[in-house]
């Protein structure tokens, strides 16, 4: 089998394992009587809380470190990327690219990309990375940090798989399975929404979830 074949396998396996584990995740957070929205279909009057992110310290591309203390307040959309990623990574960092084209006047705003690759996407390596998306520094920030400390992030803050395919490895290293959505959080820490990052529709909905939640916090 080439290694494109098994590398598509691999993605067709995970997009299977991801639809019940995020699925899961996060009826678990809903109340009873609540609306019962699947990750990225958004809700047309309002909002639901997908539960917390909660506190971490990583290491932003520039070098400090950043808590989440550092994004109460604002708004955000986060990702899960890794540098040497040939398949989703690099349309989502497209993606977020057109966004940050749209939103970087907004002052309470910012994009966050997290590498589940931590022990090669060291700061140096993510600032390449980001330079070739023109991510305009303070705005859309990339981190990185302890392996471990990410995958818990991932998998128990944000609900969403990051873990070593195995034995897969590409010519560029170890193939890593993870999830290629969006995540809008808002200025309390609290998941709003799930977006898939390769779906129109999905996008759309989340550009009008940002600003639904710019009208929230005005209100």
């Amino acid at each position: 089998m080439s290694q494109h074949t098994l590398h598509r396998l691999l993605w067709g396996i995970l997009l299977l394992v991801l639809a019940a584990v995020v699925g899961t995740g996060v009826w678990s957070e809903l109340g009873n009587g609540s609306k019962r929205e699947e990750p990225g279909q958004g809700v047309l009057e309002g909002l639901e809380r997908f539960g917390t992110v909660p506190d971490f310290s990583l290491t932003e591309r520039s070098g400090r470190q950043l808590s989440l203390a550092e994004l109460k307040g604002k708004i955000w959309i986060a990702n899960f990327i890794y540098t040497s990623c040939k398949d989703t990574c690099p349309l989502q960092s497209a993606e977020m690219a057109r966004l940050q084209r749209e939103l970087a006047q907004r002052e309470n705003l910012r994009l966050v990309s997290i590498s589940v690759d931590p022990e090669r996407d060291n700061p140096q390596i993510l600032s390449r990375y980001a330079e070739r998306f023109h991510a305009q520094p303070g705005f859309w920030l990339f981190l990185t940090g302890e392996g471990e400390a990410i995958r818990r992030l991932a998998q128990e803050g944000f609900r969403l798989s990051a873990v070593p395919a195995s034995d897969a490895v590409g010519k560029d290293g170890p193939i890593i399975l993870h999830s290629s959505r969006f995540v809008l959080v808002d200025g309390q820490a609290r998941i709003r929404g799930y977006y898939d990052s390769q779906d129109a529709e999905a996008l759309a909905r989340l550009r009008q979830d940002v600003k639904k939640l710019f009208r929230e916090n005005e209100a």
